[in-house]
């Protein structure tokens, strides 16, 4: 199974639930998304995750001085944004729950 496709398929989720536990720049948000397990995350489909959902509104940002380098933009959810990670969250359960069933029973038939 290739793990890219899977990623794309929930890298919106997985940056809305990073950012909603606490604001972060764009290299703290791939940071702390390989620390969650997520090790094959490209920096730029985060930061194009990011920028779009910027631009969707599910995302606010901010830019924060930095003494050891270039000001940092950070980014925080939005009210939008908290709705629709919900509805996600909602929609992995139900397909995990699905898949878990259908990978069960194909291995109990094995």
């Amino acid at each position: 199974m290739d793990g890219t496709q899977l990623l794309k398929g929930v890298l919106d989720a997985a940056v809305l639930a990073v950012v909603d536990a606490e604001d972060g720049y764009g290299y703290d948000v791939v940071r702390r998304l390989r620390a969650g397990g997520l090790e094959g995350v490209g920096d730029a489909s985060v930061y194009g995750t990011l920028r779009r959902l910027y631009a969707a509104g599910a995302l606010t940002s901010y830019v924060v001085p930095s003494d050891e380098g270039p000001h940092r933009k950070y980014y925080g959810i939005t009210p939008q944004g908290r709705a629709v990670l919900d509805t996600q969250r909602k929609e992995w359960h139900e397909f995990a729950t699905t898949m878990g069933a259908l990978l069960g029973a194909e291995g109990a038939a094995a």
